[in-house]
């Protein structure tokens, strides 16, 4: 697909910050925003992990944490049991089997609790500037099958696609931006097209003018 480059170009030139909406200062506090961002806005886990990073400001703080002490302070995030189970689990298994550190490889990130192939994707894209890391969440699958780089809504398979036509460079930035994109503009519901610079290349929009062609004529 010749058009990827024209794409991220564009892209580009709207968002030219491609940068991680989730505040954290330590890679192991990125790895725990992510957790608590599963089904939750990246506002909303902004707006909770300044206390939760001050209570446990050390990774060891997080490891011998009372799992009970930590769900006060990631409630409002949602399944906050499990979050706050996988939080403290995960940096115990940091401590133990990592020196501390958060893995660089696939294979050991997904043997953290609560770490999947999104979440692996991100930090070895954010932390480690892996090329390749393509990070599949909603609004990735969503735009990228309206611009017709992707098919199906699995997020592995969706993933695959996008990783074989992206610059392996570039695959990580564009994720950040397709985020940014799909909440400015392309959004799940109404989507803003007449403003949107990637109008040109979407199969959707170019499918729902084509539709009102024909209803017009007939």
């Amino acid at each position: 697909m010749e058009y990827i480059n024209e794409i991220i170009a564009a892209l580009k030139e709207r968002y030219p910050s491609a940068l991680c909406a989730l505040q954290y200062e330590k890679d192991y506090e990125l790895m725990i925003a992510v957790r608590l961002s599963a089904q939750c806005t990246d506002a909303r886990v902004n707006l909770i992990t300044p206390a939760l990073f001050a209570r446990f400001p050390t990774l060891d703080a997080f490891a011998d944490a009372d799992v009970a002490e930590v769900e006060t302070y990631v409630h409002s995030c949602g399944f906050y049991r499990q979050k706050a189970k996988d939080i403290v689990q995960a940096c115990q298994i940091l401590r133990a089997e990592h020196g501390g550190r958060v893995p660089d490889t696939m294979e050991a990130l997904l043997k953290l609790p609560g770490v999947g192939r999104k979440t692996a994707n991100l930090l070895l894209g954010d932390i480690y500037r892996r090329p390749g890391s393509v990070v599949c969440d909603t609004h990735c699958i969503r735009i990228s099958n309206r611009l017709g780089l992707a098919s199906g809504k699995e997020p592995e398979k969706v993933e695959k696609q996008l990783r074989a036509i992206l610059p392996p460079e570039e695959s990580s930035d564009f994720c950040h931006r397709i985020v940014l994109f799909g909440r400015d503009l392309c959004t799940a519901r109404s989507p803003k097209c007449g403003q949107c610079p990637l109008r040109p290349y979407c199969k959707e929009f170019s499918g729902t003018i084509e539709n009102r062609g024909s209803t017009s004529d007939s």
